[in-house]
């Protein structure tokens, strides 16, 4: 499914990763490790298409995300630091609103996801009062209501507790299950096994 081909990232004259090339296949999860300004970010915005590498190249079910970038793009779910959620709008609204954007009827689903998420009592108020965390929260709902096969995830379990981190464990494999693939990066050690876990881990060059 994902093709990473010889690809080299260098910020402020230094290499964060150089010729690097791995694979993901449907199925397949990989966690992506290593310690702060190792380049894990970088590389996904990369990944993602949000970024250009110095050198290298993207491919996704064989065709260049460069040059097939609008069809990749219906294909990703992106979730980085910044949570795309809008914060004029209630937690609520934000999940009603992807819902519609994905065809979706709006029923009590939208409160049992939020609710399951830990944000019991803050449904309806603006996402902008709410704590980087809660935020945090909010975006991960749509990892049920989409179906991009591709997953791209930046540190999804900050602020969860561990009912939380299950249930997002359980939906990881859910979408696996289902032909998807996921890559990821955290500092917590995943807790639910894989059998399909993938392992990249990047050094801080100096």
């Amino acid at each position: 499914m994902l093709e990473i081909k010889s690809v080299t990232c260098t910020k402020q004259e230094r290499c964060l990763f150089e010729s690097l090339s791995f694979s993901l296949e449907a199925g397949q999860i990989m966690q992506i490790e290593g310690p702060n300004g190792a380049g894990k970010t970088s590389l996904l915005r990369i990944i993602a298409g949000f970024a250009r590498p110095d050198e290298g190249e993207i491919f996704f079910d064989k065709k260049s995300i460069r040059q097939y970038y609008d069809e990749f793009a219906a294909q990703l779910l992106f979730i980085g630091h910044k949570t795309g959620v809008n914060g004029q709008l209630s937690a609520y609204e934000n999940v009603c609103h992807w819902l519609c954007v994905h065809g979706c009827k709006v029923d009590k689903q939208a409160y049992d996801l939020l609710a399951d998420l830990g944000l019991v009592g803050l449904e309806d108020v603006p996402v902008r009062t709410l704590s980087a965390g809660q935020q945090r929260r909010v975006a991960l709902v749509r990892l049920w209501l989409n179906n991009a096969r591709l997953w791209i995830l930046d540190e999804p379990f900050t602020a969860l507790d561990k009912k939380g981190v299950a249930l997002l464990q359980a939906q990881f494999k859910k979408h696996l299950e289902q032909g998807g693939a996921i890559l990821l990066t955290t500092h917590q050690d995943l807790t639910t096994h894989f059998d399909e876990l993938k392992t990249l881990v990047l050094e801080y060059q100096f």
